[in-house]
């Protein structure tokens, strides 16, 4: 009988009912970390939402202020913020509990490819909401603010500006991912890396129709939307060309290495 060969390699195995448990337990893990991390941020709520409504009351005429329309709405509103921003600063762990239950799935040599791009993708995600707040944010409320018609005083509700303002923060959050899912379709054969280069012109089109349809109808936030999504396009483009080169170069590394004999 021919021996396995020294280099094969295995992959873990389990029951349905073992898999069922770990996976139960990594969701019981990821909810009590989010947890731990919601009740410092639901203790200064107030604080985080005077923070991330700054740039719009920064911006505010003189005299004008944000409102609440519901009673509820100044307790609610802060805890809902804080329910989010744990779990955003809880995702690492929460992805960690992730890819600790698949990674006993995988090859080596996928591992070795899904570590880089599951750290890339966290780093991504938080840079994309930083872009948001820090450049997006204070054009765009700015704008706003100049263009009230004379008379109308801009009062903004707390509730509506926190579900506008998520929503900017997890489009921009998703698009800022352009790379990691350029790589991802790349490496996997789904698209080729000459279709992605040759369909630049529709690709770009197609950022500006989807930042239109994402961002509030207005040119400026638009373009401040759509121009680094484009770039990031340029940038997974680039990665996934490297990923193709070190796929050849192992390949032709190992049809130079000799097979082992029996």
């Amino acid at each position: 009988m021919t021996p396995p060969e020294p280099n094969a390699e295995s992959l873990a195995e389990g029951t349905l009912i073992s898999h069922l448990l770990e996976l139960r337990t990594r969701l019981l893990r990821s909810l009590t970390v989010v947890g731990l991390v919601a009740v410092p941020c639901m203790i200064y709520g107030n604080d985080l939402f005077t923070w991330v409504s700054q740039p719009l009351r920064k911006v505010l005429p003189k005299g004008a202020t944000m409102i609440s329309t519901s009673v509820m709405a100044p307790l609610v509103t802060p805890f809902k913020l804080a329910f989010y921003v744990a779990l955003i600063g809880a995702m690492p762990y929460v992805l960690y509990q992730v890819w600790a239950f698949v990674a006993p799935g995988l090859y080596r040599h996928e591992r070795r490819f899904a570590v880089p791009l599951l750290v890339s993708s966290v780093l991504l995600f938080y840079a994309g909401i930083a872009f948001a707040y820090y450049a997006v944010f204070p054009i765009m409320f700015a704008f706003f603010t100049a263009t009230t018609p004379v008379g109308v005083q801009m009062m903004t509700d707390m509730t509506q500006y926190l579900d506008f303002v998520l929503l900017l923060f997890l489009a921009f959050g998703i698009a800022f991912e352009i790379p990691v899912a350029i790589v991802l379709l790349v490496w996997t054969g789904l698209v080729k890396l000459e279709t992605l280069t040759n369909n630049r012109g529709y690709v770009l089109i197609a950022v500006f129709i989807q930042s239109a349809v994402i961002t509030p109808s207005d040119v400026i936030s638009m373009t401040i939307m759509a121009l680094p999504m484009y770039g990031l396009y340029e940038i997974g483009i680039i990665m996934a060309r490297i990923l193709s080169k070190s796929k050849l170069a192992e390949r032709a590394r190992q049809a130079r290495t000799p097979s082992g004999t029996d």
